[in-house]
């Protein structure tokens, strides 16, 4: 089957009900994605499909004929991208293992409300759980980014 990863198309072998997640770590060779729980539960594997957010530990790589897969390696290694400047000034980080999900998830948000409020926030990064508990930081992070993104239009 195709997939349009990161704006690459692969050719992959795999069976049709083969988790997306286990398509682009092991396949494709796209790291950045996590195993969390495996239920869509914890939100680690958030990857886009077609600008959305999508639990990729459950999502069938047949499903995704036509579709448009975005990954956290598309935002840059730079750490130029808003989320990940946003991320960096406010000190998100503790352990790292959810973060590529969060990030994911906030990038999503702020696609379709640039300037999201507190409870745009909370709802949209709901399913996302960071066992370090740094949910603060999150919140504060996807505002400034929204300021950076905010910053970034008018620039261009």
């Amino acid at each position: 089957m195709k997939l349009d990863i990161n704006g690459r198309e692969h050719v992959v072998d795999v069976p049709d009900d083969m988790p997306l997640l286990w398509v682009l770590r092991d396949v494709v060779g796209l790291t950045g994605t996590k195993f969390g729980c495996g239920m869509a539960q914890c939100g680690a594997c958030t990857v886009h499909v077609d600008g959305a957010p999508v639990r990729s530990c459950v999502t069938p790589a047949s499903a995704l004929a036509g579709k448009k897969v975005t990954t956290i390696e598309s935002l840059g290694s730079d750490g130029s991208h808003p989320v990940q400047r946003a991320w960096i000034e406010h000190d998100v980080v503790q352990c790292g293992y959810c973060q590529s999900g969060q990030i994911m998830s906030a990038v999503a948000l702020l696609k379709v409300k640039p300037k999201p409020s507190d409870a745009d926030i909370d709802a949209a990064m709901g399913g996302n759980i960071c066992r370090c508990g740094t949910y603060q930081r999150i919140r504060s992070a996807v505002h400034r980014a929204a300021e950076l993104g905010e910053e970034n239009r008018h620039d261009a």
